[in-house]
């Protein structure tokens, strides 16, 4: 089965074609960082615009790169939630229109399940069940996978997600947008302990997170240390963004333990556009080693949203007889434990 992906969820317009046989065998996306970098977040209006004006071309420059027309095409998958109403509004839309006119089925995907399974368009793949770590900007959840479809939060974040305390921790440090990458390229300078941040709720049992305590603490050093000044010193400015870094790495890494424990599993899922951070990559692997386990992470041009991870879950639920009628269903807030199991849509 043939599926051509869609993702228009929030800043970034991924296309791909994904073959149940062949793989993967085309994609592309249009990055929307630049727009939205002088304004230090995402602007919903100028996101949907732009989905408009790239998405018919990447449609149509993945098709040739695939060296597949349009009645090659078995199925078509678009992002239907969570997600920004309009920019999702253009995914579903330009999805449903085409398999309308092209006669083949078409599927919402949820933009969770597709980063959780971002990781099976790789050559290692993890065997069900497994433990899931999904940390974006918009979430931070530990999930327990037993199969496509068949998902158990076991905690997330009660406030800020992982990725959007990295953003607003580099507006505090006149870093570019988005902040994540920002971070961690400045944290490559700072010195190793020489700040202490705390590590939020892992003195207590539980697998949820709270980011929001972690960004004021982080606040309240940099006014500390900036004297008459706008921000501390470069030096100053770099062991902070070395010990947040440590600490949402650290916090990460103690509750992944945990969901390991509880569930019993070996296998790690790390998922998501915070899971390319270097140094949670190292961390995570080292910890899961100790335990004598496997790790398993998407490649780095698929962590980010991305039109792959659509195709293929889009694929696996289509070939399981999954079809939804016309009717454009989007959801701005869509729980991952509230989808069907797969073959049972």
């Amino acid at each position: 089965m043939r599926i051509l992906g869609i993702e228009t969820s929030c800043d970034e317009t991924g296309v791909a074609i994904y073959d149940s046989k062949d793989g993967l065998l085309a994609h592309d996306l249009f990055s929307q960082v630049a727009i939205h970098a002088e304004y230090g977040g995402v602007v919903p209006e100028l996101a949907s615009r732009d989905h408009v004006r790239q998405i018919l071309p990447l449609i149509s420059k993945v098709l040739l790169d695939a060296k597949t027309t349009f009645n090659m095409i078995d199925g078509l998958a678009y992002t239907s939630g969570p997600g920004m109403v309009g920019a999702l509004m253009v995914g579903a839309c330009v999805g449903r229109s085409l398999a309308y006119a092209w006669k083949v089925p078409s599927i919402g995907v949820h933009h969770m399940e597709g980063h959780l399974l971002a990781p099976m368009l790789e050559k290692k793949k993890p065997d069900y069940p497994f433990v899931a770590l999904l940390v974006s900007g918009g979430h931070t959840q530990l999930v327990e996978v037993k199969d496509v479809g068949d998902y158990h939060i076991l905690g997330e974040s009660l406030d800020d997600a992982a990725g959007e305390a990295f953003d607003k921790v580099a507006k505090m440090l006149d870093l570019d947008y988005p902040g994540g990458p920002a971070i961690a390229e400045l944290a490559k300078k700072g010195r190793a302990g020489e700040l202490k941040f705390p590590r939020p709720m892992t003195d207590r049992p539980g697998l949820d997170f709270s980011f929001s305590g972690l960004k004021t603490f982080t606040l309240n050093t940099i006014t500390k240390h900036r004297g008459d000044a706008v921000l501390p010193d470069d030096q100053t400015i770099a062991d902070i963004a070395r010990a947040f870094e440590d600490a949402v790495v650290d916090t990460l890494k103690i509750k992944c333990l945990r969901a390991l424990k509880k569930t019993g599993s070996k296998r790690l899922v790390v998922a998501g556009g915070v899971s390319a951070n270097l140094r949670l990559r190292e961390r995570l692997t080292e910890c899961v080693d100790e335990v004598g386990g496997d790790i398993f992470f998407a490649r780095h041009e698929f962590c980010t949203d991305n039109g792959a991870m659509i195709a293929y879950a889009g694929c696996q639920r289509l070939m399981a007889g999954s079809c939804e009628s016309l009717v454009i269903d989007i959801r701005s807030r869509w729980k991952i434990d509230n989808l069907t199991p797969l073959g049972e849509g």
